[in-house]
C-alpha cells in the first residue's frame, strides 16, 4: 500500500509495519544483482597461465639482485674480519691502547693510500695522453667532434657529464 504524501500522516502502528515490510522486501531473496561472482573454469595445463611465486628468494630485477648477493657476501667478509679482530683480543688478553690503535688504523691506512696512488696514476695517465688526429679525405668532408667529460663522486655514485666544444 503506497502512502500518499497529502494524505493524513501514518500511525506509530501503521509506521512500524511500514517499515518492517520495506525492510523484509530489501533483504528477500533473490538478490537483483549478484554480489559475487566465481570462476569455476580450471586453469590450462601449459600456455599463459599466471606466475606463480616459487619458494626461495622472491622474484626480482637483476640490478636487485646483484645488489643482494654483493651484501650478502660483503656481510660474510665482515663477519669474519670481526671474528679475527675478536680472536686476537681474546687471545692477548691485556693490550696497550696506542698499539691496538696503531693495529687497527694501520690497514686502513695502508688500503686508503692504495686507493690515492691509484687514483693519482690514473689521472696522471689521462692527462698525458695525445689528442692529436691526422686524418686524410680526398673530397669534401663534414667533421663533427663531441669533447664528453665525466667524473663520478660519492658514497653514491653521482656522475656529472661536461659536454666540450661541438
Amino acid at each position: 500500500m503506497d502512502h500518499d504524501r497529502t494524505a493524513a500522516p501514518l500511525s506509530a502502528d501503521e509506521a512500524d509495519a511500514r517499515a518492517r515490510r520495506l525492510i523484509t522486501e530489501a533483504y528477500a531473496p533473490p538478490y537483483a544483482m549478484p554480489t559475487s561472482h566465481r570462476d569455476e573454469t580450471p586453469l590450462p595445463a601449459y600456455g599463459p597461465t599466471p606466475p606463480v611465486a616459487q619458494p626461495g628468494r622472491p622474484p626480482m630485477s637483476q640490478k636487485a639482485t646483484d645488489a643482494s648477493a654483493l651484501m650478502l657476501s660483503g656481510s660474510v667478509a665482515a663477519l669474519s674480519v670481526g671474528g679475527a679482530t675478536s680472536l686476537v683480543l681474546y687471545t692477548l688478553g691485556q693490550v696497550d691502547p696506542v698499539t691496538l690503535a696503531i693495529g687497527a688504523a694501520g690497514p686502513v691506512a695502508l688500503v686508503l693510500a692504495a686507493g690515492s696512488l691509484l687514483k693519482s696514476l690514473a689521472r696522471s695517465k689521462a692527462t698525458s695522453t695525445t689528442t692529436t688526429h691526422h686524418h686524410h679525405y680526398t673530397g669534401p668532408v663534414r667533421q663533427e667532434t663531441t669533447n664528453l667529460s665525466s667524473t663520478t663522486k660519492g658514497m653514491v655514485a653521482r656522475t656529472n657529464n661536461t659536454y666540450g666544444d661541438r
